[in-house]
This record gives structure tokens, sequence and C-alpha cells, in this order.
């Protein structure tokens, strides 16, 4: 048996493609997924282990930890999105506002809090962790943004407690990435133009584009690539 691999929120877009991708290479794969019905099916499809779970509910992360097994090489924390988007645009009160702000750290920040905690005694000695933030923790005037820029923070200050067990910790940030659910239908011609011109290589990214860094990083070439941002963007946003 190969590698165990945990995937959060692995049961579409970039996630499946990164769960597809480490299973074709004879890893033991497991994904979740809020939606039970779709984690079955997906797992179904690709010949993985899928469990149901809301990476932000900490009884739920507990129960996954029991059934992943012992033993985990990589954990991949993929659980997210803007839950802004799931909401509506209109902010009526404080309370409102707080509810919003609260439900993008949840699934953008504590989901992968909760799920490496209860995995970290899991985790074995040449592992990874790797974190899937975006490119909107550079522009953080949104709870969206401002929850991917905690998660980079958080990422790299976990790092340094992890590595003197042998496990690196990276935080994998994509701009624009097409074929996934991220925009929920909302993304207009206008706004998907706009993106893909802010790249230098006039493209939008693809969820190979992410899953092949991060199979990466999880690879025996990344050893020495620890507490590090490593955004896919095309160059919308470039750092030096």
């Amino acid at each position: 048996m190969g590698r165990t691999i945990v995937i959060t929120g692995g049961s579409a877009g970039i996630g499946r493609r990164v769960a597809q991708r480490f299973a074709e290479s004879g890893a033991d794969v497991v994904i979740t997924g809020r939606t039970p019905d779709r984690v079955e099916r997906t797992a179904g499809e690709l010949g993985v282990r899928g469990i149901a779970c809301d990476a932000g509910i900490p009884a739920e992360v507990a129960r996954l930890a029991e059934q992943a097994g012992p033993c985990v090489d990589v954990l991949v924390n993929m659980a997210g999105g803007n839950t802004d988007l799931t909401r509506g645009s209109e902010t009526a009160s404080l309370e409102e506002l707080s509810a919003r702000w609260q439900a993008n750290l949840t699934a953008n920040l504590m989901s992968a809090v909760l799920t490496t905690s209860a995995l970290r005694g899991r985790l074995q000695p040449g592992g990874a962790v790797i974190n899937v933030g975006s490119i909107g923790a550079e522009y953080a005037a949104s709870s969206y943004g401002a929850a991917k820029a905690a998660l980079a923070a958080w990422s790299a200050g976990i790092s340094a407690q992890l590595a003197p067990a042998g496990i690196t910790v990276n935080t994998v940030a994509p701009g624009y990435i097409e074929d996934t659910e991220f925009f929920r239908g909302q993304l207009t011609e206008e706004r998907r133009a706009t993106l893909i011109d802010s790249t230098h290589n006039k493209r939008a990214g693809n969820p190979d584009d992410v899953a092949g860094l991060i199979e990466f990083l999880a690879s025996p070439h990344a050893r020495h690539i620890t507490g590090q941002t490593l955004h896919v963007n095309g160059g919308a946003h470039t750092t030096r």
C-alpha cells in the first residue's frame, strides 16, 4: 500500500483533481466533503475512500480522524470557499456582518486548524501538510481574503512546530481557476475577462495547475520547502 493522503473538500473542483492524481499514483486517498451523496459518488468514480465531514465542525473532524486510520502521510486542507457568495450582497446589521465574517473564518481558517490538529499525531515523518489559500489574501478587505491571509500566517507558524518531526507545511495560493464551482454562477463575462487580463500569460488557470504543485510539495523533491506561500496565478500577483 502506498502513502495515505487526506484531502478535505476533495469531492469537486480542484480537490477532486488532486485526489485523482494521488490515486493514479497508487496512494490510499481519503476525500471529505459536506455533502454525503457527492462524497460517495466522487469516491466511487475515483476509487478512493470518502468520508462525509464538515471540516468546520469539531465533532465531525474528530470522527474523520478516527476513520482516516492510524497513519497519514499527506494532508491537503482544501475545504473552504467564499461563503459570502451563498448569502447575498446585503449586510443589514452588525450582527449580520459578524455572522458573515465568522462563516468565512470557519470555512477557510478553522477548517484547516481543526483538521490539522486532529490528524497531527497521525502525521508521519517525511509527510506534508498543504493548505490551499488564495490570491484574495493579498487584497484582504473582505472576510474571505482576511481568512485566507490568516491561513497563510498560521501555516507559516505551524511549519516551525512540525518541522522537527520531518513534516513540511506550505500554502498554495491559486488565482482565477476555471472549471470549478467557486463563483457559484456569479462570475460575469466582464469580470472573467478582467481576471484573465490581469495575468502575464493571458489565460485562466485550471485545476491541474494547482494539483501539480500540490503533488510536488508532497513529494520527496520538496523536503526543504516549508513555511512558504506559493502562488499559482499566471503572474496576476507577483512576489520577489
